[in-house]
């Protein structure tokens, strides 16, 4: 009988070992899957935070932006209305506008690129253009 209650009481204390093993293995990995998902979290509010900070800078630069051409159009006006009371003489206001429209030519040719051209340019004045009916074509021999 003894014999039985020893082996009751090892039985007993082996399981309460092998209980203990495997509950504290199973707490790692609750506790890693919670350390996880509140890295998870975190990240979330971090990258929610970012979105917030890049839509108020891109709203402010779009105001100041908006700001910007409101006043370069003010002096504008401002200009083109000084210049009609101020100046009476009609070459100088052609020469104005020839100017003016001269300055937004080069404004976008200012970085150097062209805008694409449907045509090539003559490189000799008498040559036949790119657009005439035979260009490229061999010339016939008259006989």
């Amino acid at each position: 009988m003894t014999n039985l209650i020893l082996a009751a009481i090892a039985a007993l204390i082996v399981g309460i070992v092998i209980g203990v093993v495997v509950g504290r293995s199973g707490q790692g990995t609750t506790l890693r899957q919670r350390r996880a998902e509140q890295q998870i979290e975190e990240l979330r509010s971090e990258y929610t935070r970012y979105q917030a900070q890049v839509n108020e800078h891109f709203m402010e630069s779009s105001h100041l932006l908006r700001r910007f051409n409101d006043a370069y159009r003010d002096v504008n006006q401002h200009m083109a209305r000084g210049a009609n009371r101020l100046c009476n003489d009609e070459e100088w206001m052609e020469e104005l506008a020839q100017e003016t429209s001269r300055k937004r030519l080069e404004e976008v040719s200012d970085d150097g690129v062209e805008p694409p051209r449907d045509y090539a340019p003559k490189t000799d004045p008498d040559a036949s253009g790119t657009l005439a009916e035979g260009f490229g074509l061999p010339k016939k021999e008259k006989a």
